[in-house]
Order: C-alpha cells, then sequence, then structure tokens
C-alpha cells in the first residue's frame, strides 16, 4: 500500500491488477492498442491509482519521466507474445489458426507478409536463422521466395513444413 509500480506490458493487466489490489499505485504500458483498449474499464475503475500508456517498455523511462514519475518502488516486465497474441488468428502470431501473415505487436508499420514478399533471400534466410534458430533457413527462404506472394498464416506454414521435408496437415 502506498507504493508505486510499473507494468511495463500490461497485456490483459493481471500484474497491474495485483498491485491495485494489494493498494500500490499502478503505472501500466503496452504497446498493443488491443491492451489499451481491453484495459479502459480497469482504468475507470481505479482512476486515482492506475494510468495506462501505449508505450512499448523501451520507452517506459522516458514515459514516466514525461509524466513527471522521477521514482517508483518496483517495475514488472513480462517479456513477449501474449497468449492473446497468440489465441486470435487476426493478429497473425500463430500457425494454429489460420489468419493474415501480421505478427505485428503494435499494428503499424510493415507486416510479415510485407517482410517476406519484398525482402531479398538472404535477408529473410537471416531472419529466420537469427531469430528463428532453424538451421535450413537458406532452404526455407529460397521456398517462400518462390511462392511469393504470401498472405496468410497457413500459406507460410504449408511453405516450411514442405521445404523441411515435412508432410502437409
Amino acid at each position: 500500500p502506498g507504493e508505486r509500480h510499473v507494468d511495463a506490458t500490461f497485456g490483459a493487466g493481471g500484474y497491474t491488477r495485483a498491485m491495485l489490489a494489494a493498494g500500490a499505485e499502478a503505472i501500466a504500458c503496452d504497446r498493443d492498442p488491443d491492451a489499451i483498449a481491453n484495459g479502459a474499464a480497469m482504468v475507470d475503475q481505479y482512476a486515482d491509482r492506475l494510468t495506462l500508456h501505449p508505450y512499448r517498455f523501451s520507452q517506459m523511462v522516458g514515459a514516466l519521466a514525461e509524466a513527471g514519475v522521477a521514482r517508483v518502488d518496483g517495475v514488472v516486465m513480462d517479456i513477449g507474445v501474449s497468449s492473446m497474441q497468440l489465441d486470435q488468428a487476426d493478429r497473425g502470431f500463430s500457425f494454429a489458426g489460420d489468419g493474415p501473415l501480421d505478427m505485428r505487436m503494435s499494428q503499424d508499420g510493415a507486416s510479415a507478409a510485407d517482410f517476406l514478399n519484398t525482402a531479398d533471400e538472404k535477408a529473410i534466410a537471416d531472419v529466420l536463422y537469427t531469430y528463428g534458430e532453424e538451421r535450413q533457413s537458406r532452404r526455407v527462404a529460397r521456398a517462400i521466395v518462390a511462392a511469393r506472394p504470401l498472405e496468410t498464416t497457413g500459406e507460410l506454414a504449408r511453405i516450411v513444413r514442405k521445404a523441411l521435408g515435412h508432410k502437409p496437415h
């Protein structure tokens, strides 16, 4: 009670809810506009102790300074894609359900489809190898470039499975 804490990755608000239940003031941020919109009811409920900002966690220090906050008692971050994002096929983060090939946390800027449909084969292979730890990244990148244009997560999954010699689902 009486402490000020930051939830740098608001998501569904679980950590923020726990902070508020303990009597703390909470400052929360999330780059996902859906998370911010879904948190509006919580902001209304706790208007005296909760502020919610549409920032990336990497912008936390600047956002706090802008709000005139010089000191906090604690910070929590749950970094990564949230289950809410994975469960929504239209966000394009998962291959479990076919959806647009999007994968954008903040829903602005270039989508995964934009990248895969315009990047050269080497750039795609480098991303697959570096971030996906895919040992056959060059083979997969070659298959992606040959199959352009790609629109959905299902299309991408089929191309990758075929390039890696897996049977189609």
